[in-house]
C-alpha cells in the first residue's frame, strides 16, 4: 500500500531525514508475483521471504528497494497489489455475507471440501434435471395427454389411407387419361390407322408402314445406286414406326381393360384430400407430419410407467446426492474448529486478545414448496450450488459473553481486524 503513497515531504517527520516503511513477504508464491521480483533483478530469501522497502527524504525524493536492490517504485506498487489485501471498515459488508463465510471455510479446507464439493455438483446437475423434467411432466400430464391423443389419432387415419411418395400428383395425371377416356381413344385410333393402316388392308388406307414398303419395293428395284442406298434408311424409320404402332395398340388395350379404373381413382384421391386438407398440402407433406408425430411422441410418454421410472430416478439420485452434500458438510466442520482457532490466534495479535471466533456449519432447511429439497439424513434441506450447509462466523468480544455473528458483535474497526485475521489465516492455508 505504501507504494502508492505519493513523495511528499510532508510525511516526513520534522527534524528527520527521511521517513522509511519497511516490510517482508514471507514464503512469496504465486507464478505473478515471482515473476515481478525476479524480473526486478531482486532475490528471494532461501526461505521464501522477500524484503521490500520504501522511503522518502525531507527533501520530497524517494528511494525504493526489493530484495536488497533498487527498483523503481512501480516495482513495490505492482508486487503489493499481489501480496497485500487492504481492508477497511467497508469490508464488513462482504463479512455479512452467508455465501462470503462459506466461502472463507472452503478456501481453508482446500481440497476437503472442494473433492467432495465437485462430486456433489456433479450429481446435482444430473439430479436437478431429473427433478425439473419430472415436475413438467407432472403439471403437464394433462396437457401432453391431450397433445399424444390428437397425435395418435392423425397418426391412425394417415395409417389407415397408407399413403405412398408422389401418389397425390401420379393420381391427378391417371385422372386427367381417364376423364377424357373417349377423346384419348379416338386420338390414340386414328394415330395407329395412319401408322399401321387398316386392320382388313384396305388399299384405299395403307397408312405409314404400308406406304414405307411401297417406298422401299420401289427403291430396291431402281437402277440408281443412289436410289436403292436409300432403302435401308426406310427400313430403319419402318422399325421404328412399327414400334409406335405396337405401344399405341397397347395403350388402346389399356383403355379398355378396366372402364371403372376412374371412379376408383377419383375415391382413392378423395382420400387423400381428407389428409392433405388436415395435415400438410400433399402427400409427402403428410408423411412427413406422421414422422414428426411419431418423434414427438417417442419424448411425451405420460404414462404411469414412465413417471414412475423418472422418479424412481429421482430419488436414486437423491440418495447419491445426499451422501456427497454429508461428505461436504462433515468437510466443513472438521474444518470450521481449525479455522476458529486459527482467527483467534490472529486477532490476538491484532488489539482483539479476548475475542473468540467461532465458526458453526448447520443444514439450511427447505422451504417450503422448494423444488430441490433434498432429504438428507431425515431432514429435509434445501441443495444449493454449494452444498446444503449454512457457514456463520460468531464473535465473543470478550470471555464470558455471548456468540453473536461478528457483524452485530463488533464495532466497525473490529470487524475491519476480523476480516484482516482472516485474510492472513485464509493467506497461510493456500500456501499450506
Amino acid at each position: 500500500a505504501c507504494s502508492r503513497w505519493r513523495s511528499e515531504a510532508s510525511k516526513v517527520r520534522v527534524g528527520s531525514p527521511k521517513a522509511v516503511v519497511e516490510g517482508r513477504f514471507e514464503r512469496v508464491t504465486g507464478e505473478q508475483a515471482t515473476d515481478i521480483i525476479s524480473g526486478a533483478g531482486a532475490d528471494i530469501d532461501e526461505d521464501g521471504g522477500v524484503i521490500a522497502l520504501r522511503s522518502v527524504g525531507s527533501d520530497g525524493r524517494s528511494r525504493a528497494h526489493l530484495g536488497g536492490r533498487s527498483v523503481p517504485v512501480g516495482v513495490l506498487a505492482d508486487l503489493a497489489e499481489q501480496l497485500l489485501a487492504v481492508h477497511g471498515q467497508n469490508d464488513q459488508l462482504r463479512l455479512m455475507r452467508p455465501a462470503e463465510q462459506r466461502a472463507v471455510i472452503d478456501r481453508f479446507a482446500g481440497d476437503a471440501v472442494a473433492t467432495p464439493l465437485s462430486e456433489y455438483r456433479e450429481v446435482r446437475a444430473e439430479w436437478q434435471t431429473v427433478v425439473a423434467e419430472l415436475a413438467e411432466r407432472a403439471n403437464r400430464s394433462r396437457e401432453l395427454a391431450q397433445q399424444a391423443d390428437l397425435l395418435r389419432h392423425g397418426l391412425g387415419e394417415i395409417e389407415a389411407v397408407e399413403p405412398v411418395a408422389g401418389e397425390d400428383a401420379e393420381l391427378t395425371e391417371q385422372i386427367k387419361r381417364l376423364a377424357a377416356v373417349d377423346e384419348l381413344r379416338a386420338s390414340a385410333g386414328a394415330a395407329q390407322l395412319a401408322v399401321s393402316g387398316a386392320a382388313e388392308g384396305d388399299p384405299d388406307a395403307p397408312g405409314a408402314l404400308g406406304l414405307i414398303g411401297e417406298a422401299r419395293r420401289r427403291l430396291g428395284v431402281a437402277e440408281d445406286q443412289v436410289l436403292r442406298d436409300l432403302e435401308p434408311r426406310l427400313a430403319e424409320a419402318a422399325v421404328l414406326i412399327s414400334e409406335v404402332g405396337v405401344e399405341l395398340g397397347n395403350y388402346l388395350e389399356g383403355l379398355d381393360a378396366d372402364p371403372e379404373r376412374l371412379q376408383q381413382v377419383l375415391a382413392r384421391q378423395a382420400e387423400l384430400k381428407k389428409l392433405t386438407r388436415k395435415y400438410a398440402a400433399d402427400v409427402d407433406g403428410v408423411l412427413a407430419w406422421a414422422e414428426d408425430a411419431r418423434q414427438r411422441l417417442s419424448t411425451m410418454d405420460t404414462s404411469e410407467e414412465a413417471l414412475a421410472e423418472l422418479a424412481a430416478r429421482r430419488d436414486q439420485l437423491a440418495t447419491t446426492l445426499a451422501t456427497h452434500a454429508t461428505r461436504v458438510s462433515e468437510a466443513r466442520v472438521r474444518a470450521a474448529a481449525e479455522l476458529a482457532g486459527a482467527i483467534t490466534a490472529e486477532l490476538a495479535g491484532l488489539a482483539m486478545g479476548q475475542a473468540e471466533i467461532d465458526v458453526t456449519v448447520r443444514s439450511r432447511p427447505a422451504d417450503e414448496g422448494d423444488h430441490y429439497a433434498l432429504p438428507v439424513e431425515g431432514e429435509l434441506v434445501h441443495a444449493g450450488p454449494d452444498g446444503v450447509d449454512e457457514v456463520e462466523l460468531l464473535l465473543r468480544a470478550h470471555s464470558g459473553a455471548p456468540a453473536l455473528p461478528v457483524h452485530k458483535a463488533a464495532s466497525g474497526g473490529e470487524l475491519s481486524r476480523v476480516m484482516l485475521a482472516i485474510e492472513v489465516v485464509l493467506a497461510h492455508a493456500d500456501t499450506a
